[in-house]
């Protein structure tokens, strides 16, 4: 699917036609979105550039990252994408040739549909591509703000479980381990985003008037990264803390076997002091001898529990 943004006079217009590409006089935007290869080739042909294959815009290097080509910023980052799976991250790129923004993508996004609801409240905010090109970046980054809010409440909501109430140990376990995920997943793509503004700063294609707003951006992206540390060091403390309360219930499971074990050796002793077979045991002949065998294992056994009690230890 393709679609092709342009102004025509203060409003700026659709067209889902690429055959239509080459009519357009000012176009501003061309979205790519899982394209055929034939939408691919005539876009190509018409615009005069050249995409990336996936494999190339999935690369990690910064020269795959970003690169300029004659008069040509291409740019790829990565997005973070919400489905029934989780999260998940995938690849865009970006172009910006002259006053037109290419962008390449496979799959929908949010962060798109959201670009063009706000292109349509205030349609004058969008003069070039490169406001375009600002516009998804802000709202990416607001995307990604809000994850880290909820993922945020997330975090006060096991620590409140924790201090309320013990759960299951293995659920707990769980969702700390997939908000530790999800907040590395997010640093990455911030990362990512922060290394492809910093060269597109640096390029001298882009516009200069327009740098002082992407500095900006850069500076909300910075904030992002303080906010993951912050919330990994939460995750982490969180971590201990529960592994910490886990350590005092086997200590204190430990600790009752132990005083149980102890109570009942004085009347195992006992029991196997008039349990031996010789001829001559003293008192093996006396009548009362079972039940006084029986008062003295109890009366040990309570004289071991109230020292353990005087002590403190149970």
């Amino acid at each position: 699917m393709v679609r092709i943004f342009y102004k025509e006079g203060r409003l700026i217009k659709r067209e889902t036609d690429v055959r239509e590409l080459g009519k357009i006089e000012h176009p501003l935007w061309v979205d790519l979105q899982s394209p055929s290869r034939e939408e691919e080739e005539w876009v190509e042909t018409k615009c005069d550039i050249d995409f990336q294959t996936p494999q190339e815009i999935v690369e990690i290097e910064s020269s795959a990252r970003f690169f300029e080509q004659h008069d040509t910023i291409n740019a790829n980052s990565n997005f973070l994408q919400i489905n029934t799976n989780g999260y998940q991250t995938y690849p865009v790129s970006f172009i910006l040739r002259g006053n037109v923004l290419f962008t390449y993508r496979r799959g929908d996004s949010k962060t798109f549909a959201d670009t063009v609801k706000k292109m349509k409240v205030s349609p004058d905010t969008f003069q070039t591509g490169v406001d375009f090109m600002l516009m998804l970046l802000e709202t990416r980054i607001e995307a990604d703000a809000d994850s880290l809010e909820a993922i945020s409440r997330d975090i006060s909501s096991i620590s409140k479980d924790l201090i309320r109430e013990q759960k299951a140990r293995q659920e707990v376990l769980i969702r700390i381990s997939s908000l530790q995920e999800i907040t590395m997943m997010l640093r990455e793509t911030s990362i990512d985003k922060q290394r492809v503004l910093s060269g597109i700063l640096r390029s001298q294609y882009f516009p200069e008037d327009r740098k002082e707003h992407l500095r900006i951006i850069l500076k909300d992206i910075s904030s992002l990264l303080e906010y993951t540390t912050f919330n990994f060091e939460r995750l982490e403390y969180l971590q201990n803390t529960f592994m910490g309360l886990i350590n005092l219930e086997q200590s204190q499971v430990i600790k009752i076997f132990t005083v149980v074990t102890i109570i009942f050796m004085p009347p195992t002793l006992i029991a196997g002091i008039f349990g031996m077979n010789f001829v001559s045991l003293p008192t093996s002949g006396w009548s009362w001898g079972f039940w006084a065998s029986l008062v003295l294992m109890v009366l040990s056994s309570f004289v071991v529990l109230w020292f353990f009690r005087k002590k403190r230890w149970i």
